[in-house]
């Protein structure tokens, strides 16, 4: 039985990288929730177990410390503080580079910092593709596993039918406006491409917090500019609250392509998701999201857009049957990422 104290523990990509019949021999904490029940904006809550003090009370619970995400909060002193604690009782550390670039961050430098501390730090690193595989080797002459990202959605979902649908439905969800996204030459763009396309439909969803005075994500000025495409033949703008997991797939599954609007990115969960569902994906050239799945691929990044190329994806995908997960195909894959995390750790007690 190999023990891990996972960074976080409870996020469906980690719960997903378990053995389904618990074969693996591999036990995952759970996450220490703070006593005074703080969370960030959008229901996270700092990872307590990012404390050199938690570390000292809780090290003899766990053989291997894993590193995914969530440490937005942390500097590179506290981090190298941590780092520090591990190695003096002589636990490994297993870091999963999820984000090359922080997309809730528009600075790049500070996430850069951390990853400076983090991959020469670790006993092994782990990545999704070999894009940011073949990154991490250029940077920092270390070799990381490539280890697919596992399914989001259960398995009565992946199995559920598509709903039969006359629309050809444009999906674009801005959220609450995250750093990386830049939503405004995506939807110029669509709300012409959806012109010239029978049956079709642009539909725009943002986060109502967006326009409250009192919330983290106020911002009045971007909201009334989202709100403004409801003028445009086509466009329906839909503004409402944080969907809940049924609401998110069910969302999903109403639409027939889901386009990304990030500026930069590495790797998404949104798009793992959507092929658990069967809906297309439209997603930019940043990051590595077309070695993630079969997906379209239009241009853009922190220097341009490429709206030529956005217009012949969703040209490309009207009509056409979009790839979708299989659950044997999910299944399968789930144990084996289970076994190969399994031999990570090994390797990392090693």
């Amino acid at each position: 039985m190999i023990r891990v104290a996972s960074v976080p523990g409870s996020h469906v990509y980690v719960r997903h990288l378990a053995d389904p019949e618990h074969r693996d021999q591999v036990v995952r904490l759970h996450d220490p929730v703070p006593a005074d029940g703080r969370k960030v904006p959008g229901g996270w809550w700092p990872p307590l177990m990012l404390d050199p003090m938690w570390i000292r009370r809780h090290h003899t619970e766990f053989d291997v410390f894993h590193i995914h995400f969530g440490f937005d909060a942390i500097d590179p002193a506290l981090m190298k503080d941590v780092l520090h604690e591990l190695s003096v009782r002589r636990i490994p550390v297993v870091y999963t580079v999820h984000d090359l670039r922080n997309p809730h961050q528009p600075d790049p430098e500070p996430h850069l910092e951390l990853l400076d501390v983090l991959i020469p730090a670790a006993a092994q690193v782990i990545t999704l593709t070999p894009g940011a595989a073949a990154v991490i080797a250029r940077n920092w002459d270390r070799t990381a596993t490539v280890l697919e990202h596992p399914h989001v959605v259960e398995r009565t979902l992946i199995d559920r039918p598509r709903p039969r649908r006359d629309e050809f439905v444009i999906g674009v969800h801005v959220k609450s406006l995250r750093a990386n996204m830049d939503p405004f030459p995506v939807l110029d763009a669509l709300s012409e491409t959806v012109l010239d396309l029978e049956g079709a439909r642009l539909q725009v969803d943002v986060h109502d917090e967006i326009f409250d005075p009192d919330n983290h994500w106020y911002a009045p000025d971007t909201g009334a500019r989202l709100l403004r495409y409801r003028d445009r033949d086509r466009v329906d703008v839909r503004v409402h609250p944080y969907f809940s997991d049924a609401q998110l797939w069910d969302y999903l599954s109403s639409l027939s392509v889901s386009v990304l609007p990030y500026r930069f990115g590495t790797h998404s969960g949104w798009l793992e998701a959507c092929y658990d569902l069967g809906t297309a994906v439209a997603a930019p050239s940043c990051g590595f999201y077309g070695q993630q799945q079969d997906c379209a691929v239009f241009g853009f990044d922190d220097t341009h857009f490429d709206a030529v190329s956005l217009h012949r994806c969703i040209r490309a995908l009207h009509g056409a049957a979009p790839a979708r997960a299989r659950w044997a195909e999910r299944a399968s894959q789930r144990r084996g990422l289970a076994h190969a995390h399994r031999d990570v750790y090994e390797r990392a007690l090693s």
